[in-house]
C-alpha cells in the first residue's frame, strides 16, 4: 500500500511538472529523481560498491552542471521514463516468446503451481502474447502523443492514466483467467506474491 500511495502520488506530482507552462529546476528534479534514485539502488547494490558509487557521484556532478539544459528539457526524461520503460518491459515479454524460450507468466504461473497442466501453458503463453501488445501499444502511443498532442494531453496519458490502465489490463486478464480455466489451474495476485517470496527465500543448496 505504500509503494501504491507512493507510485499514486509521484503521478500526480509528474503531470502538474510535466504539464506546467513555465519550466524550472523544481520540475526537472521531478523528472530526473527516479532516474538518479534507481542509479544510485544500483550503485549501492553492486559488487563494486566504491567504485559505483564514486561514479554515481560524478554523474550527479555532470546532471548539476547541465541544470539549464535540463530546465529546458525535462520533459524529455519524462518521455523517457515512461515510452523507455514501457519498451523494456515489451522487449522483455517479447524475447520470452520465441522458439526454445519460456513464456515470461508461464515462469510466473510454475513459480504458483509448479507443473503446468497442457492448458495453463496453452493460457500463459496467450497471456504473454497480450501483455507484450499491451506494452508495445502504450510504448506507440506515448511517443505518438509526445510528438503530435499538447503535452498536457500527453501527461494525463502517461502520468494519470499509466495507473488506472495498468489495473484494468490486470483486471481483464485474471477475469479470461477466470472463465478460461479450470479452478485447479486459477490463483489470484496474492498466491501469486506469497509463491514469488517463498521462492526468492529459498537459498540455492552448498555444492559439497
Amino acid at each position: 500500500m505504500a509503494l501504491i500511495t507512493l507510485g499514486i502520488g509521484y503521478s500526480a506530482l509528474s503531470h502538474l511538472a510535466a504539464s506546467s507552462a513555465t519550466p524550472n529546476l523544481f520540475n526537472a528534479l521531478v523528472a530526473v529523481m527516479p532516474l538518479v534514485g534507481l542509479a544510485f539502488a544500483m550503485a549501492w547494490r553492486s559488487p563494486q560498491r566504491v567504485a559505483m558509487l564514486a561514479l554515481w557521484l560524478a554523474t550527479c556532478a555532470v546532471l548539476f552542471s547541465m541544470s539549464g539544459w535540463l530546465v529546458a528539457h525535462y520533459n524529455w526524461l519524462f518521455l523517457l521514463q515512461h515510452a523507455g520503460m514501457y519498451a523494456l518491459l515489451c522487449g522483455a515479454f517479447g524475447r520470452t516468446l520465441q522458439r526454445g524460450q519460456t513464456p515470461m507468466i508461464s515462469r510466473f504461473a510454475s513459480i504458483v503451481h509448479g507443473s503446468l497442466s497442457p492448458a495453463l501453458i496453452r493460457y500463459t503463453r496467450s497471456a504473454t502474447w497480450a501483455w507484450t501488445v499491451y506494452f508495445g501499444s502504450i510504448t506507440g502511443l506515448s511517443l505518438l502523443l509526445f510528438w503530435l498532442a499538447p503535452i498536457y494531453i500527453w501527461s494525463a496519458f502517461a502520468n494519470l492514466l499509466g495507473i488506472p490502465l495498468l489495473v484494468l489490463m490486470f483486471v481483464g486478464e485474471y477475469a479470461v483467467r477466470w472463465f478460461v480455466l479450470p479452478p485447479a489451474d486459477r490463483a489470484g495476485p496474492l498466491d501469486a506474491i506469497r509463491a514469488y517470496r517463498q521462492a526468492s527465500s529459498k537459498k540455492p543448496a552448498r555444492q559439497p
